[in-house]
């Protein structure tokens, strides 16, 4: 009787365990965190795109540009409006239990957060993580300092990817690859992506299998329109495929992204406020949307 109370103990004990691994997400640095509290404890999107945190990050100002960290430990986007006259960096980060909002000064950057969780970059600027913090705004020095970079991202091999902050021709996207640990000078990207009245903000795969960006191309449904191209079997980019009009609107539909678990599409949608300001909200949606695009090969 007592090896069968046993038996029947230890079966209650790993169910229960097991049921406590289910509910808790674990993070590279061991960290723990309840399911239900990541991505700010909001419920789960589906195909259709959804406002993001409505209630914590939405308001009458200018949301935008987001980014989380690869331990989803802490999410950035911009804001401008009303007390914030310029663009100003703000991060929601996980503590104690619950998400806790402050300012990131002093550059209020378009933000990327490496694969690794390491570095913070800010369009031609970066900063490092340091065990106090962000380092200090550092460049990221010729030639990146001489193109006015909105947005830079980065593959997990640490090729480059970004833009140009010029309407003026077609705003390159270009690229740079680390050989060797040298940054190679940056390469415009194909005519299959450089195409149209504006390209920007792209947003890399870590493994460099798809490229997302935002332009404005006669196939467009609006303002301008989130684009992506595959990556071929021969290395080559794919024919730009409009992400459709579930995403994109007569608004302008900018700022893709993959959440790092691969899990959430991210963008926002840009319009005129009735006080005549430039409105955005961010939005998100399952990120199946993507693979749904992915020619079969």
């Amino acid at each position: 009787m007592k090896k069968r109370n046993f038996i029947l103990l230890t079966l209650v004990l790993a169910l229960f365990l097991n049921a406590c691994t289910t509910k808790k997400g674990k993070s590279k640095d061991g960290y723990f965190m309840a399911m239900e509290n990541r991505y700010l404890g909001q419920k789960r999107p589906g195909l259709i795109p959804e406002l993001f945190a409505p209630s914590i990050i939405n308001t009458d100002f200018r949301e935008a540009e987001a980014a989380f960290t690869p331990d989803l430990k802490e999410f950035y986007f911009r804001r401008r409006g009303g007390k914030y006259k310029n663009n100003t960096l703000v991060v929601l980060q996980y503590k104690d239990n619950k998400w806790v909002e402050s300012i990131v000064p002093p550059r209020a950057g378009e933000p990327f957060i490496s694969t690794d969780n390491k570095i913070l970059y800010l369009g031609e600027k970066y900063r490092e993580r340091t065990d106090f913090g962000w380092s200090k705004v550092k460049s990221l020095g010729s030639p990146f300092e001489e193109i006015p970079i909105m947005r830079l991202t980065s593959s997990s091999d640490g090729t480059y990817f970004f833009d140009e902050a010029t309407r003026s021709g077609f705003g390159t996207l270009r690229y740079s690859q680390l050989i060797d640990g040298k940054r190679e000078e940056p390469k415009a990207l194909p005519e299959e992506i450089n195409t149209g009245k504006w390209n920007a903000h792209p947003f890399i795969a870590p493994d460099e299998s798809y490229l997302i960006w935002d332009g404005d191309r006669e196939d467009g449904y609006g303002d301008s329109d989130l684009y992506i191209s595959f990556r071929q079997k021969d290395d080559s980019w794919g024919a730009a495929i409009n992400l459709g009009d579930k995403i994109n609107t007569e608004f302008e539909d900018a700022y893709g992204s993959i959440s790092p678990d691969g899990k959430y599409f991210f963008f926002h949608r840009s319009r005129s406020s009735s006080g005549g300001g430039n409105k955005a909200d961010i939005f998100w949606v399952d990120a199946k949307i993507i693979e749904n695009l992915r020619p079969k090969q």
